[in-house]
């Protein structure tokens, strides 16, 4: 499913989307299935499946752990595209590194996205300014390319941005790095209505330290059409690495009050 179709059947349904980031291969390559099923089961509608770097500039500690599990339990692209290929029933959006591309080939990057199903791409260390080749790439296969927003970007960085998204445009709550936090920042709402005035047509989902229903509510009610939980699901697989049982079935638990939020 497309990232486009979901976004207008939830609008008819009234709903936000909830969009659930996990990191693949943490804590094994074999239970990232496992893992994302239970939040498909709890209600999710888009997945976010991290590929992991060894120098994750964007995320905070919890994400940052992840990856290094991730990455020492033996993920590697090759591995990620044949896991993301096995998740199905939801629009699904990879999140990684530029380097990572780079080093793959961005042409072959993005063909191999489309072979495994994978909707959107996210690099939150490519700048709008130099994005026009993997655009170019995005663009071929069909892929939308998914860019940050934050308070701090300028109008004449957001026109461009705006010019070329698709997908849904990332609305970075608040600055520094990812986590979960007690309460949101006073930046959401006109960083929001900042964009709304530039353009109508592009979802907009805001993250960065979304971590409770209360938020996805306060997000959904200043304007947004969707909310990205990360660090949360995260921190309740750090905190489950030897009970799977009990990791999965907190996972959906937690998934269903936050989807709870979006109706």
């Amino acid at each position: 499913m497309k990232l486009k179709e979901k976004f207008s059947e939830l609008k008819k349904r009234n709903e936000g989307a909830l969009i659930a980031f996990v990191t693949a291969g943490d804590p094994t390559p074999d239970n990232t299935i496992d893992i994302v099923n239970s939040l498909i089961e709890g209600g999710i509608d888009i997945i976010e499946l991290g590929l992991p770097f060894s120098d994750p500039i964007a995320d905070g500690v919890v994400i940052q752990k992840a990856s290094e599990r991730s990455l020492r339990a033996g993920m590697n692209p090759d591995l990620y595209f044949e896991i993301a290929k096995k998740i199905e029933g939801i629009p699904k959006v990879c999140l990684t590194y530029y380097n990572l591309v780079l080093h793959r080939g961005l042409e072959n990057f993005v063909r191999d996205c489309l072979k495994s199903g994978i909707d959107g791409l996210i690099v939150p260390d490519l700048p709008i300014e130099e994005a026009t080749p993997l655009l170019n790439a995005c663009d071929k296969y069909d892929i939308s390319l998914i860019f940050l927003v934050a308070p701090t970007t300028t109008e004449e960085r957001l026109k461009k941005i705006l010019h070329v998204s698709k997908g849904f445009l990332y609305v970075v709550s608040l600055l520094g790095v990812t986590g979960a936090r007690e309460r949101l920042s006073d930046s959401v709402k006109p960083l929001l209505s900042r964009i709304r005035k530039s353009s109508s047509q592009i979802p907009l989902a805001v993250g960065f330290g979304i971590s409770k229903p209360e938020h996805i509510k306060e997000v959904l009610r200043a304007g947004a059409d969707g909310a990205i939980v990360g660090s949360a699901f995260v921190r309740i697989i750090e905190k489950n690495l030897d009970d799977k049982e009990g990791m999965l079935s907190e996972l959906g638990e937690f998934t269903r009050e936050l989807k709870e939020a979006t109706r």
